[in-house]
């Protein structure tokens, strides 16, 4: 069987579903005090890498998302399939488990 190298740009989510680039966790307490890697919450925040193309209604037509590539996104706390490509650390997960829109 051969071997398939996975990247960013090999991934397309199907239906609603996004990939999110997880943002990197917060490494320090309000305090100034470290965190080691086993203390350290999953960040719920990241930028959308792909996106698929929309949820079909039920007479056959997509329906458009209502975000874009690049979009900064807040989404749900234990939502999605993590995903590791390379060094990176990536989620793939449904539209609706996205919380809000972060400017």
């Amino acid at each position: 069987m051969a071997a398939v190298s996975l990247s960013v740009s090999t991934v397309k989510p199907l239906g609603d579903r996004v990939f999110i680039k997880v943002s990197a966790p917060q490494e320090k307490t309000a305090g100034g005090l470290f965190l080691p890697d086993n203390a350290q919450e999953k960040p719920q925040v990241g930028e959308i890498a792909a996106v698929g193309p929309g949820k079909r209604n039920d007479d056959g037509t997509r329906q458009t998302m209502d975000i874009n590539v690049g979009d900064k996104v807040l989404y749900s706390k234990y939502a999605g399939t993590d995903i590791k490509l390379a060094t990176e650390e990536y989620v793939l997960l449904s539209e609706k488990d996205i919380l809000a829109i972060v400017s």
